[in-house]
């Protein structure tokens, strides 16, 4: 499955206009004039500053998601104490919001990508990004959920072509690529995923699909793998690479039994290698699939039984 996503030397320069770093000689225009035409956050920051290296990187991006709304100013206290006093700076990071010249908000310390969205939404009287992405999205998940995959996988791209940050995007293109066949391109479009994204939901979901699919089993193993555990039920390597199999070939429900049959009847056995690899399976279904609600819900009456 080929895909292109796009995009243009104009949102780069725009990027550029609406991120920047500044000193004490350039406050007044780039912070307290140009507040004036529009809100700008300022970061201030130092590069031994650990909780700065995690809070920047969403700074930046939630602001460009905002599309021109507001602007982000960085400051190096370091190199520019004497703003950093002026702004009673005592602990960083600390991120000041200015409109018409004045500091109108602000927050101390690292915040989770979610409350910076807020903040800035509170700063710019609307909601942040492309409001034709949650339906474009919705609409690409109903159609692989229907197995109408080269529907979903369009849709996917289209709001890549809109966010190329947007990590649901990544993964249902990524999960799209897998159900054609298309490992390489799988591989390919999660290294799309930025690094401060790698532990999202969505990501950690696409990653073990792509573990399970990497390795697909043909009929003559299945029937090999069938017949070894109807020979011998005991046979628990058998009976989980059996589940692997299964799950390979669009058998999920049996595969989670055989699986949840090894647990039940020893479930130490290999360091607890069927309930891991059960626990790959309800990552590469997702959280939120019936049967993976299913099969924890079954876990769980195993394990405390």
């Amino acid at each position: 499955m080929e895909t292109i996503i796009e995009g243009g030397n104009g949102a780069a320069a725009q990027s550029a206009d609406l991120i920047k770093d500044t000193d004490t000689m350039n406050f007044m225009a780039d912070v307290i004039e140009a507040s004036s035409q529009q809100p700008v956050i300022v970061d201030f920051w130092a590069p031994w500053c650990g909780p700065c290296k995690q809070l920047t990187p969403l700074l930046e991006s939630t602001v460009k998601a905002a599309n021109g709304a507001v602007r982000l100013v960085k400051i190096n206290v370091d190199e520019n104490q004497e703003i950093a006093a002026q702004m009673r700076i005592q602990s960083i990071p600390a991120v000041f919001a200015f409109k018409d010249g004045q500091p109108v908000d602000g927050f101390m310390g690292a915040l989770p990508e979610s409350q910076i969205k807020s903040f800035i939404e509170k700063l710019t009287d609307g909601p942040i990004g492309d409001q034709e992405i949650p339906p474009l999205l919705e609409a690409a998940h109903s159609a692989f959920s229907a197995g109408e995959v080269a529907a979903a996988a369009q849709g996917f791209v289209q709001v890549l072509q809109r966010d190329r940050e947007n990590t649901a995007a990544i993964a249902g293109l990524a999960k799209c690529q897998i159900a054609e066949g298309d490992i390489d391109g799988a591989t390919a479009t999660l290294a799309l995923t930025p690094p401060l994204k790698e532990d999202e939901q969505d990501i950690v979901s696409a990653r073990a699909a792509l573990e399970l699919a990497a390795a697909p089993t043909d009929e003559g193993e299945l029937g090999r793998l069938s017949a070894a555990v109807d020979t011998d039920p005991g046979d628990h390597q058998s009976r989980l690479e059996l589940a692997v199999a299964l799950n390979a070939a669009g058998e999920r429900e049996q595969a989670l039994d055989h699986l949840l049959r090894i647990i039940k009847t020893e479930r130490l056995w290999n360091d607890e290698a069927a309930r891991k690899q059960l626990l790959q399976f309800f990552e590469a279904w997702g959280m939120t699939d019936e049967l993976t609600v299913t099969g924890r819900r079954k876990l769980s009456t195993i394990l405390f039984s």
